[in-house]
Formats: C-alpha cells, structure tokens, sequence
C-alpha cells in the first residue's frame, strides 16, 4: 500500500507539472506562435483551389551551378505540395533573358517567377545587398532569426514591393570559403597591391585596405586567375567553388570567409502574378520557400565536407592572423557607418541586424566552448570557436 501511495503521488504530481498554466509562475506564456492565430483565420475562408496554373522562373545561373538546383528543389516542392496545380518551369541564364535581367524580367512580369542573390541589385537600391551577406555580418542562424523573427522579410518585402516585386528566402548557403589565391596573404601588408576579384561591399572594403579589386562575372574567373589578370578570387562555398576548378591553378585559400558569413537567396514573385494566386497555393509557395531554406543549408554545407577534403590535397589553407582580422572588422564597420548615413533605406537593415547580434551576445557567450569539434579534439584543449 506504501508503494501504491507513493506511485498515486508520483502520478498526480507529473500530472500538476504538465496541467495548463503550470510554468506560468513568473507571468503569461513564454512565446507565442503568432502564425496560429493567422492560420484559424485563413482556414474559416480558405477554399482548395482547382485552377492550374503554368509559370517562367528566370535566374542568374546555369544549370552547372548548384544554386540552379535549390530553385529547382523549390519549384519541386511546390508542385508536389500543389498537386501540380502550380507548375513552374526554371528557365536557367540565357535561355529567355540574361543572367543579370532576372530583376527586371519579373518586375515588368515577362516572367512570374525568379530567383536571385539580393546583391546583385546593388545597382537598384544599396540596401539589397544587405539581405545578400554583409562583410562580418549575420551568419547562417542570423539571418534566419532576423528574417523570420525581426521582420526583417517583412522590410525586404517592402523594398522589394516597389518593384513590383514579391520575395521570400528560399535558399541559405552559409559561410563562403574565402580567398582562392596565388599570393600567401596572412597580414594587412600582404593585402596591398594584391588584385583581387570580389563584388558588392567587400570590393569596396578591400580597395580601401590597399589592394586593387574588380567584380568580374563569375563565368570568367578562372580564365582571369590563369592567365594571371588577378592574383585572388572569391566566389561561393566550397562546395560551388570546386567544380569551377580554382584550385587547379591556385595555391592556396586565404581563410576565413569574413566577407559573406552567410549567403542568402530568394525566389521572387511578379507581384501581379502572385495576386491572381488563390490563398490555398500562396500558402502552399511560403511553406515550400521555407523549407527551401532548411534544406539548402543542410545540403549545401553537408556537401562542403567532400569539397574541403578534396582541396586540402591541392591547395594551402592559411588564416589571416588576429590583428588583421580586426583591421578589417574596423574598415569594414567605418565603410558601412558611412553607408547607413547616405541611404536610409541600408540603415534601417543593418541596424536591424546590428541589434540582432547585440541581444544575441550574451546567450551566444552563455553556450559558448561546446563547439562540436571531434571529442578527442575537444579534450585535448579544442574547445573555442
């Protein structure tokens, strides 16, 4: 009877742990999914829709690159979830408009559909590469943070908006490799002089930190590197890097990817076409470019394992030292300063995730040194990242 009596009260107080209201001690709900309410809305109107529809995605890359495949995994998900009720076709660069007239095409809407990297519409607004990857800004996990829960797609959505413009993340490829180089950079000194290929901000950064820097397209690179016109290049992960060949006429990797610790992309959505959608698949698009976005950055940094593996056999990686890291920390923070003070529209993003990663600092310091290095590294003294 004993043990029953003490099971009894085992039972009831489990039961009085997991009762409604439990944890709320210290005041109401700790977080609250606000989508819910949005959803028991929506579901009180929303009908299955049985018009088909047949659309053009246009993009920047060819089909040899692998972003090709995170707008076609996209454009898969969508048609499954849809049941083939939205059918969309990827029409790679150059097949109906040229690589860097995605923008255009599906704002004037001679295509319903696009994907991009952001930073390529530097040229339209300065702000868009700060939803690309800014120079010792947001990683991977920040950016999905701020997008999702800073509202930072919503202020992408209004600057794209004026385009005529509907976009939504669709895809995250982290952290870039760095530097595929012919010159042993490690020190601010190294850096001067040195001809570079890179685009958007860094370009920028690394002029005014002495080296000499040109955006050539990235179907020209390696042509460039072997015949000697730059000394260093960068362009994606290690993973999209080595099948371009660098490391077949390079020595070495200057490492880390200071310029882009996260890559995002979007798919994007005339903003006419996108209004003749009915709410069951304009759900069914939001939900596919989310998990678009998981996806890819699993796939993407799973795949960089091989890729890394395969160029440690050819090349040199070797890190640029403390010091230099910080000068670059200091010219990039002093250039972007002077960009939020020109464009209204690049402040109001970056202060945004500027702010990120000041409340984020105290937990990100709290759960540091469990980095999970190989665990005979992590006890032999591996331990910080």
């Amino acid at each position: 009877m004993r043990k029953f009596g003490l099971l009894t009260g085992l039972l009831a107080a489990t039961a009085l742990m997991f009762a409604p209201g439990a944890f709320a001690a210290k005041g109401d709900k700790f977080g609250t999914d606000t989508r819910h309410q949005e959803v028991k809305k929506e579901l009180r109107t929303i009908k299955p829709s049985t018009e088909k529809f047949r659309w053009k995605m246009v993009m920047p890359w060819s089909k040899g690159l692998l972003f090709y495949d995170i707008a076609q995994h996209f454009s898969d998900s969508v048609k499954l979830a849809s049941g083939g009720r939205l059918d969309i076709k990827l029409f790679s660069a150059g097949e109906l408009v040229g690589a860097m007239e995605t923008f255009d095409a599906v704002s004037k809407g001679s295509a319903e559909v696009g994907h991009d990297w952001p930073g390529y519409w530097k040229g339209k607004n300065e702000a868009f590469v700060a939803y690309a990857s800014v120079p010792f800004g947001l990683d991977a996990e920040g950016y999905n943070i701020w997008l999702y829960e800073r509202g930072g797609l919503e202020i992408m959505q209004e600057l794209y908006g004026r385009y005529n413009i509907v976009p939504f993340p669709a895809g995250q490829v982290g952290q870039e490799m760095g530097l595929s180089s012919n010159k042993k950079a490690t020190t601010m000194a190294d850096f001067k002089g040195m001809r570079v290929r890179t685009a958007g901000w860094y370009m920028d950064i690394l002029n005014q930190l002495g080296a000499s820097v040109s955006p050539i397209p990235g179907g020209e690179v390696y042509l460039a590197l072997e015949r000697g016109v730059i000394d260093a290049a960068e362009f994606s992960s290690p993973a999209i890097n080595f099948p371009m060949g660098f490391d077949d006429i390079t020595k070495y990797v200057i490492a880390p990817g200071v310029h882009q610790p996260g890559s995002q992309f979007n798919v994007l959505f005339n903003q006419d076409a996108w209004n003749k959608l009915p709410a069951d698949l304009q759900w069914i698009v939001k939900m596919a470019a989310k998990e678009t976005q998981l996806w890819s950055n699993a796939w993407i940094e799973n795949l960089n394992i091989e890729a890394i593996n395969l160029l440690e056999k050819k090349v040199e990686f070797v890190s640029m030292d403390a010091k230099t890291l910080s000068e670059f920390a200091k010219v990039t923070q002093t250039y972007l300063k002077e960009l939020k003070a020109k464009h209204p529209d690049v402040k109001k993003a970056l202060d945004g995730q500027e702010q990120l990663k000041i409340d984020f600092a105290p937990w990100r310091e709290y759960r540091g040194n469990v980095t999970p290095w190989p665990i005979q590294d992590y006890i032999d003294g591996k331990q910080n990242q």
